[in-house]
């Protein structure tokens, strides 16, 4: 059974090198294996705001693999749809690690893909995820507005083209994840659960937990993500999904925790407050991208701070391209509706000035 390890702290580079030293990762790797890193870079966003990995995971990890005689490392990731990968590298501090480490960095939006078979269909993936002798997943915990959670699996939706991302979305999301987990697996997880946002995959009101915690079995690591935020694993299907199609499994007991020390004070993980799910109770959402549909929630929220009135009904998503639509519509794909914010994706700050003004007409 795998075991996952557990560690608290404010230090993430110390805190990766003592999961991975706890975990005895170096006897785990194959000697001369190519090695890549893949964090979560979905945006131009401080790590202290909820939704990207600390650069002090980062290095923690290129430490530990060089002291243990890995030199063939390499970090990839894609930011998403419409963000420029670049830009997230820089706000997160990333070019200052790259550069004391000599470790190159890959952009997969620039990178060659291969169709994959998988469970539920074929898949472009990208070539350097495929390649790598041994991919290592640093997620970042935090909520999600259209799949409640994020964690190991969804972090690897990175690894996919932008096209490929965009078909994820018309599917529904959860399938398209799920089966991804069966065409790469990561051999190893180290998750940020230092400050996710447990309502936003964007960020913008970031938890302190202070905690971080390692895994080899991306369905389980899952799991376990699901204990802490408080969700059962319903609640997020693609776990399931992922586990029906045999990429791990989620049981996952006590004894299979291990923790390397204690929080400082006593503590408890909050809980997801499903804010999401009633700031957008009257929202349509029919194949809605996770930008499009983050701005919108943070629009809502910040709506809902303001005591703006929303009477007009809201759609969102690829499903009403071309359609006339009733109301409020969101994004570009939505330019049919009676009143609409243009944009792929449209910034939260431009849903909530369109909010202000139907509320006052």
């Amino acid at each position: 059974m795998p075991k996952i390890y557990e560690v608290y702290g404010t230090d993430p580079h110390e805190m990766t090198k003592a999961l991975m030293t706890a975990a005895n990762i170096r006897d785990q790797i194959p000697d001369n294996a190519s090695i890549a890193l893949k964090p979560n870079l979905i945006l131009a966003a401080d790590p202290e705001n909820g939704a990207t990995t600390h650069a002090g995971v980062l290095s923690g990890c290129i430490e530990y693999l060089q002291e243990a005689g890995f030199w063939d490392i390499s970090v990839i990731e894609s930011s998403w749809y419409g963000e420029k990968t670049e830009a997230s590298l820089k706000a997160c501090g990333y070019e200052k690690v790259l550069d004391r480490y000599a470790v190159p960095f890959y952009d997969l939006k620039k990178d060659t893909t291969r169709r994959i078979d998988t469970p539920f269909r074929p898949m472009d993936i990208c070539a350097r995820a495929l390649d790598a002798d041994y991919l290592i997943d640093l997620p970042v915990l935090k909520g999600h507005c259209q799949t409640a959670m994020t964690c190991a699996l969804k972090n690897l939706k990175g690894c996919i083209p932008d096209h490929e991302k965009r078909r994820f979305h018309s599917d529904g999301l959860f399938e398209p994840i799920g089966a991804l987990s069966a065409a790469l697996k990561p051999s190893l997880i180290i998750v940020d659960s230092i400050c996710g946002d447990l309502n936003f995959e964007e960020g913008g009101n970031p938890v302190h937990t202070n905690r971080m915690f390692l895994g080899t079995d991306p369905v389980q690591v899952d799991a376990y993500g699901c204990q802490l935020m408080g969700l059962d694993i319903e609640d997020v299907p693609y776990i399931r999904l992922a586990e029906s199609w045999g990429a791990g499994s989620t049981e996952l007991r006590e004894e299979d925790v291990l923790r390397l020390n204690e929080p400082a004070f006593a503590q408890e993980y909050p809980g997801a407050s499903g804010l999401v799910r009633k700031l957008t109770r009257n929202v349509r959402a029919d194949s809605a991208c996770s930008p499009c549909f983050a701005s919108l929630a943070r629009a809502l929220y910040l709506a809902d701070k303001e005591g703006v009135q929303i009477r007009d009904r809201i759609s969102i998503g690829q499903g009403y391209r071309g359609k006339d639509l009733k109301g409020i519509g969101i994004g570009n794909c939505c330019r049919g509706a009676d009143a609409s914010v243009p944009g792929c994706p449209p910034t939260a700050g431009a849903i909530l000035e369109l909010l202000r003004e139907m509320e006052t007409e």
